[in-house]
C-alpha cells in the first residue's frame, strides 16, 4: 500500500507524518487539532489530533511512523475522541508530545490597549490599585500547518482540555459602572439541588484585556471544573478576569472588589448556588484580594484558600473568625514575612491556628500524610510554609519573585486542600 506523507507545524513545530492508513484519503477530508492541556506553570501544547475516515485500531499505526521535529513524541494511540483517552479503537490518531521538551510556553506580553501606566524601564513608581499596566497578558493559540502529497493546509481547530467548558461572559455593573470579564463554569446538573460556587482571582502578572488569560495562566481556575474534581465535587468555577490592578502593597482595593461581590450576588440570583457554600481563593494579588473581601464581607465565604499573599496585619481581625488554609513558601521574600505577622496578629485576637512545613517537591501521598496530620488539631486556621527551595524546577532561578511564583505553581494540585475547602460550611 502506498505510503502518504503530511507535514504538520505548530507553534514553530513540524509534524511529518507517514502512514498507510491514509491510503485511500486526499486531503480535504484530513483534519489535524492541536490538543492543549493546562499545568501549573500554563497551558501548553500536550498532543496532536489527527482525524480519519475510517475506524482504526492500534494494529493500524505504529510509532515510528511519526515524528514531530523539535518535539519528542512519547505516545501514539487510538481514540473515538479529541482528547487523551486511549481506546481500542475510533477514528482519531493521537500524538501524545513529550513535556520534556524546550519553549513549551505560549504566554507573551503585549500593550494593554487602555494603559494608564506607560512603560518606563526607570520608572519605580509602584502599582496603585485601579491602575491599568502598560502591557498584558496574552497566549497565542497553537496552530498546525500540514502538508499532504504537497499540498498544504491548517489545523481546523484547537482543543483546550477543560478550559474550553468555561463560559467567557461580561458584566455591567450599574453599581460601581465597572465593566469586568469573567469566565464561568457551570457544572452538568444544576437543577437538583444547590451547589457551591468557588471564585478563583489572578495575581498582579495576570492582568490582562485578554479574556482567557486567568484559565491559560495555571490550575487556580481550571482545577476545580476537571472532570474527577467535578464528580467528587461539583461547583460553580468563577474566574474573573481583571484589566486592572486590583490591590496594591499598601493594602488598598480597587472598585473592583465591590464589583466582583456584585456579580456573585447576581449570579447567586440566576444560578441554583448554595449561599452557605460560597469560597474563596486567589494567588499573589487575588489571595490579597480574597482577604480583602473576607474583611469587608466577613459572612459572605464559608472557608478562603490563600495562596502567596500578605495585607497590613493592623486590618486583620475580621478573619480571626474565618476558616482559612493559608500557603506561602519560605523563598516568597513578601508573602511569607507578611503572613507570619498576619497570623500572630490572629492569634492574639483568639484565632486558633494550626501551623506545619510542608516540602514542595512532595508527591501526592506524602502531601496527604502532611495534611491528614495538620488537619487532625482541628483548627479553624491552618497555615503551612513550604520549606526553603523546595519550589523550585530543576535548573530554575531562585531569584527575584521565583520563590512567590512557584508557590502556585504546586499549591492547587494539591487535593487534600482543595476537599477541605468543601468540607467548610457557613452557620
Amino acid at each position: 500500500m502506498k505510503r502518504r506523507k503530511f507535514l504538520v507545524s505548530s507553534l514553530g513545530l513540524v509534524l511529518a507524518v507517514s502512514c498507510s492508513v491514509f491510503a485511500n484519503q486526499t486531503s480535504k477530508n484530513i483534519r489535524a487539532f492541536a490538543i492543549t492541556k493546562i499545568f501549573g506553570d500554563g497551558i501548553k501544547l500536550v498532543a496532536i489530533a489527527l482525524e480519519c475516515e475510517k475506524i482504526l485500531t492500534l494494529k493500524d499505526i505504529k510509532k515510528d511512523d511519526f515524528s514531530v521535529e523539535n518535539r519528542t513524541i512519547s505516545d501514539v494511540f487510538i481514540s473515538d475522541e479529541i482528547g487523551l483517552k486511549k481506546q481500542e479503537k475510533g477514528k482519531f490518531i493521537i500524538l501524545l508530545l513529550s513535556l520534556e521538551d524546550k519553549n513549551l510556553s505560549l504566554s507573551k506580553m503585549i500593550l494593554m490597549s487602555n494603559s494608564t501606566i506607560k512603560a518606563n524601564k526607570t520608572s519605580k513608581k509602584p502599582w496603585v490599585a485601579g491602575d491599568k499596566p502598560a502591557s498584558n497578558l496574552v497566549f497565542e493559540e497553537p496552530k498546525a500547518k500540514i502538508t499532504y502529497q504537497g499540498i498544504s493546509y491548517s489545523t481546523d481547530s484547537v482543543k483546550n482540555l477543560v478550559a474550553d467548558e468555561f463560559l467567557q461572559l461580561v458584566f455591567q455593573d450599574r453599581i460601581t459602572n465597572k465593566t469586568l470579564r469573567y469566565n464561568l463554569y457551570i457544572p452538568k446538573n444544576t437543577k437538583d439541588k444547590k451547589l457551591p460556587l468557588v471564585l478563583f482571582m489572578h495575581d498582579a502578572g495576570t492582568t490582562s484585556e485578554y479574556h482567557k488569560a486567568t484559565l491559560y495562566q495555571g490550575l487556580g481556575a481550571i482545577v476545580w471544573a476537571s472532570p474527577k474534581e467535578q464528580e467528587k465535587r461539583p461547583c460553580f468555577v468563577l474566574a474573573p478576569q481583571y484589566d486592572e490592578i486590583i490591590v496594591d502593597d499598601n493594602s488598598n482595593a480597587s472598585s473592583m472588589l465591590e464589583t466582583t461581590i456584585n456579580l456573585i450576588n447576581e449570579l447567586v440570583n440566576k444560578y441554583n448556588i448554595d449561599t452557605k457554600r460560597i469560597y474563596a481563593t486567589g494567588q499573589s494579588g487575588g489571595c490579597m484580594m480574597s482577604i480583602a473581601m473576607n474583611i469587608k464581607y466577613p459572612n459572605l465565604f464559608a472557608a478562603s484558600f490563600l495562596v502567596a499573599g500578605q495585607w497590613d496585619y493592623k486590618l486583620v481581625k475580621p478573619l480571626a473568625n474565618k476558616k482559612l488554609f493559608i500557603l506561602v513558601s519560605a523563598d516568597d521574600l513578601g508573602a511569607f514575612p507578611g503572613q507570619n505577622l498576619i497570623t500572630k496578629q490572629l492569634e492574639k485576637e483568639g484565632a486558633k491556628i494550626s501551623r506545619d512545613i510542608w516540602d514542595g517537591r512532595w508527591g501526592d501521598s506524602e502531601y496527604r500524610f502532611a495534611f491528614d496530620k495538620i488537619i487532625s488539631n482541628n483548627n479553624p486556621i491552618n497555615y503551612v510554609v513550604f520549606k526553603k527551595d523546595s519550589v523550585f524546577l530543576e535548573g530554575d532561578s531562585k531569584q527575584g519573585a521565583s520563590g512567590h511564583r512557584n508557590t502556585w505553581r504546586i499549591a492547587y494540585s494539591i487535593e487534600p486542600i482543595r476537599e477541605w475547602i468543601f468540607e467548610q460550611i457557613n452557620d
